[in-house]
């Protein structure tokens, strides 16, 4: 009934914003010579800040199309390496002989498309051969293309690094440091060719029971049950995932939202400021932001479920209980891929230590295999987008790439 509630007010709502829009679009033919009037500038900056305000299901591309490489700028192909119902393989191919380390990028499921991670691409791509996880909206994959949960996550970690093949290195961003360190662990346990050289996890809950964060305490604090009660929906009958059960993005986004809700009331007022005072810099600025922001794709429940349970609040990893398809993942199995933890000093979803905790875990890596580094002055986003992740961590991670390759 949630979802549908949700789809009936975007519906009711959409055509208001067109209006909006239109009439944004109206007001701006009398602002000839910068001569509109002050009362209706305001009036055209509302209605733009209301019809941009939507959130869309619709993943936003990557949109780089060159890559600088030294003195040379070489073209950018996005290219599909495999394809499965939840998600493609996507590799950024460059029109260059230059032989580079491969590299997969493992991007969170959690709410936001892979081009969240754009940041991250923008930076590693010139010295590296880039692949990323570009998940799929669970809204999107009909019911009888099966399940997808914590088991298949790993399943195609597993399978993209196959494909990708041996010698390449995995980074995993946020949430999906768990399903990579255990798919880490089981390719090491089966001596597989293809098992990462090195392995950089960012912002990962490795073990949330260290410096507990409102999140953790939240997923704490209620019985799995309450969860899939209330947090889980069908997928509406007009798209192609008809009755999937999901985890809604527009939930998830809701819950991102609340935790800084005065910093985005903030921005929104600012945008209209700007939209109002004609500073379009910092307009297009906020609405690249707030389009990638509310760009949001569904989960499947079942992934959303067990992560909430095995990872949050069993804590099934550090205690040595987590299983893959019934077989226990062991950490410890893992020793020549090189660690590499990053986490940030003022990040509130993720706190300082959660992802250290698997340098622990790996114990069978030597010492001088495995390293942590803390960004001073970043929170969570800091860790792998902006200025200190491009300056400051970037380096970290390409060292240890470099060294293990």
């Amino acid at each position: 009934m949630m979802y549908q509630l949700y789809q009936a007010q975007a519906d009711l709502l959409h055509p208001m914003r067109q209006f909006a829009r239109l009439g944004a679009r109206m007001a701006g033919l009398f602002d000839v010579g910068a001569c509109m009037p002050p009362l209706m500038r305001q009036w055209a900056a509302g209605m733009t800040l209301f019809a941009e305000a939507g959130l869309t299901h619709r993943r936003p591309p990557f949109a780089i199309t060159s890559v600088t490489l030294g003195n040379e700028t070489a073209a950018v192909t996005e290219e599909a390496a495999d394809d499965t119902p939840f998600g493609t393989l996507l590799h950024f191919r460059k029109d260059t002989a230059a032989v580079q380390p491969r590299v997969l990028i493992v991007a969170p499921m959690s709410g936001h498309f892979a081009t969240l991670l754009r940041g991250t691409v923008e930076v590693m791509l010139p010295e590296h051969d880039l692949y990323i996880t570009d998940w799929k909206n669970a809204r999107d994959v009909p019911l009888s293309d099966g399940r997808f949960g914590l088991d298949e996550f790993i399943d195609h970690l597993i399978r993209w690094l196959g494909v990708i093949g041996p010698g390449s290195h995995i980074v995993a961003v946020c949430q999906p440091a768990v399903p990579a360190l255990a798919a880490a662990a089981v390719m090491a346990e089966n001596s597989d060719p293809a098992q990462p050289r090195s392995m950089t996890l960012m912002a990962g809950p490795i073990d949330t029971r260290v410096n507990p964060t409102r999140v953790n305490e939240l997923a704490q604090s209620r019985p799995i049950e309450w969860f899939e009660r209330h947090l889980i929906s069908a997928v509406p009958w007009r798209y192609p995932g008809a009755f999937r059960h999901v985890y809604p993005g527009f939930v998830q986004l809701s819950a991102f939202m609340s935790m800084n809700l005065d910093r985005h009331i903030s921005a929104h007022f600012t945008q209209l400021r700007s939209l109002v005072g004609g500073d379009e810099a910092s307009a297009e600025a906020h609405r690249r932001f707030y389009d990638e922001y509310g760009a949001v794709m569904d989960l499947p429940a079942e992934f959303y479920l067990e992560t909430v349970q095995r990872v949050f609040q069993e804590h099934d990893l550090p205690r040595g209980e987590l299983t893959w398809h019934g077989q226990t993942v062991r950490p410890a199995a893992i020793r020549r891929t090189g660690l590499l933890t990053v986490e940030g000093e003022r990040d509130d979803i993720c706190a300082i230590g959660q992802t250290m905790a698997a340098l622990d875990l790996c114990n069978r890596i030597p010492v001088n295999l495995k390293q942590n580094h803390v960004q001073t002055g970043v929170g969570h986003y800091g860790v792998f987008s902006g200025r200190r992740w491009a300056r400051e961590v970037y380096p970290r991670v390409r060292e240890m790439i470099q060294v293990m390759n």
